[in-house]
C-alpha cells in the first residue's frame, strides 16, 4: 500500500510518516502492521475529544440517514447548521452573532479577509511575523514567514508585518487598514501566547482607526486552552473570529463569525459575492454540533488546565528550556535541534506521536486529546522525559 500511496497521492515532503492506518479510537491510532500509537498531537489539534467520539459518530450516522449535500451554502434551511450556529453563538459575546460555515481553516481566513475588505472598503492588512494562517494565496499573504511566502510571490499587495508582542510600529494600524489578523496564541510560530496589555493595545488601535480585528483561533479553539476560545482569557473580543480544526470532532468544517452588521456587506454589490458549494456540509455540521455539545457538557475545559499543570510540573530538567502555552496547547522547548529530532524519533519508536511546529526546529508540539486519562498521560510524559534525559547525555 505504501508504494501506491507514494505513486498516486501527491506528497508534501520527501519524508512522510507513511503509517498505514487501520483504525483509530480515543487517544489511539492503530496501524495495519499491529502497532498502536498514542496520538499526543490530536491529529494536529483536531481530535480534541479523541478519535471517533461516540457522540460524534452517532450524530454522523443519524445525519447520513437523512440527507447529504442538497444545495450550496446559504440557500436551504438545514437543521444541523442552525443547531450548531445557535449553540455556538450562545457561548460567545453578542457581537459574534452569526457564522459563515466553510470547509477548512484556510477557507475561514480567506472569507474573513474578504469580509474585512468589503465592509471597510479598505485594502491594507496587518499581520505578524512568524504567524501562520494557511497555505491558500490569501491566507499565505498574511502569514509572516518568508520561507513559505517567497516561492509564491507576488501575493496580496498592501500587507505589512509587525513583531508579535511588540509595541513598536503600532502606528502602522491606521485609517487605511482594513484588518489586523493574528493568533492570540501563535501556534506554528512556537506556541507563543499574546501578552494581555499588548493585545489590549491592538484592540484599542483598531477601535481608533476603524480597522477590524481578526482572531485566528483555528488551532487554539474549542477548549484546547482551558476556555472555549483563547480570547476569552484576555477580555478582548475580535470583530471576526476564525475557527476550524477541533470544530467538527474529526470531520472537515470551518467557519468565521462576526456581527450581522458586518456580514451584511456580503449581500450586495453584488449579491452572492462570497459563496461556497460544500460549506457547512450537513454531516460535518451534525458532527460539529455533537462535538460542541459534549465539550460544553463535560469537564473538558477544566481537564485542559489539569493537563497543562501535569505537563509543566513533569517536564523539567537537563535539556529542557521551558514548556510554554496554555491548557493542552503546549510547546516543549529543548536546547538544540538535534536533541529535538532525537526525542521525537525516540518517542515514535515507542509508539508516541509527537511533532515539530512549522517555524521552530527546537520545539515539540504537545497537544494531547482532552479525554486522555491520568495514567496514560503520566506514562507518555515519563517516556518523553526519559528520551530527553537519555539524548542529552
Amino acid at each position: 500500500m505504501l508504494d501506491k500511496f507514494l505513486r498516486h497521492i501527491a506528497q508534501t515532503s520527501d519524508a512522510p510518516l507513511g503509517l498505514e492506518v487501520s483504525h483509530a479510537e480515543g487517544p489511539y491510532i492503530d496501524t495495519t502492521d499491529g502497532r498502536r500509537f498514542i496520538d499526543f498531537i490530536s491529529g494536529i489539534a483536531v481530535s480534541s475529544l479523541g478519535h471517533r467520539h461516540p457522540k460524534v459518530v452517532e450524530a454522523i450516522h443519524e445525519q447520513v440517514d437523512k440527507h447529504l449535500h442538497v444545495m450550496v451554502y446559504g440557500e436551504f434551511v438545514q437543521k444541523p447548521q442552525v443547531d450548531f450556529a445557535e449553540l455556538l453563538t450562545s457561548c460567545l459575546p453578542s457581537q459574534l452573532e452569526q457564522i459563515y460555515l466553510v470547509n477548512s481553516g484556510t477557507e475561514a481566513i480567506e472569507g474573513a479577509l474578504k469580509l474585512a475588505k468589503k465592509f471597510t472598503g479598505r485594502t491594507k492588512l496587518i499581520g505578524f511575523k512568524n504567524s501562520y494562517h494557511g497555505d491558500t494565496h490569501g491566507s499565505l499573504s498574511v502569514t509572516g514567514r518568508d520561507v513559505y511566502r517567497d516561492p509564491y510571490l507576488p501575493l496580496l499587495p498592501d500587507v505589512y508585518f509587525l513583531d508579535f508582542n511588540s509595541f513598536d510600529n503600532l502606528d502602522l494600524i491606521d485609517s487605511e487598514t482594513a484588518a489586523v489578523i493574528m493568533e492570540p496564541i501563535q501556534g506554528e510560530g512556537g506556541i507563543i501566547p499574546a501578552q494581555n496589555s499588548w493585545l489590549g493595545e491592538i484592540r484599542k488601535r483598531c477601535n481608533e482607526t476603524g480597522a477590524l480585528l481578526i482572531f485566528d483561533e483555528i488551532q487554539s479553539g474549542f477548549g484546547r486552552t482551558g476556555k472555549l476560545f483563547a480570547f476569552q482569557d484576555y477580555g478582548v473580543v475580535p470583530d471576526i473570529l476564525c475557527i476550524a480544526k477541533a470544530m467538527g470532532g474529526g470531520m472537515p468544517i470551518g467557519g468565521f463569525l462576526s456581527s450581522k452588521q458586518i456580514f451584511q456587506s456580503f449581500k450586495y454589490d453584488p449579491p452572492l459575492n462570497h459563496v461556497t458549494t460544500f460549506g457547512g456540509h450537513p454531516v460535518s455540521s451534525a458532527a460539529a454540533y455533537a462535538n460542541l455539545k459534549e465539550l460544553l457538557n463535560g469537564n473538558y475545559l477544566d481537564r485542559a488546565l489539569e493537563i497543562e499543570k501535569k505537563i509543566k510540573s513533569k517536564l523539567q530538567g537537563h535539556g529542557i528550556i521551558e514548556v510554554r502555552g496554555k491548557g493542552a496547547m503546549l510547546g516543549l522547548q529543548l536546547k538544540s535541534r538535534e536533541l529535538t529530532r532525537k526525542v521525537v524519533e525516540d518517542c515514535f519508536e515507542k509508539d508516541i506521536l509527537l511533532g515539530w511546529t512549522l517555524h521552530s526546529n527546537t520545539l515539540i508540539r504537545l497537544a494531547p486529546p482532552l479525554i486522555i486519562d491520568n495514567e496514560l498521560l503520566e506514562a507518555v510524559l515519563e517516556t518523553i522525559l526519559n528520551a530527553v534525559e537519555r539524548n542529552s547525555e
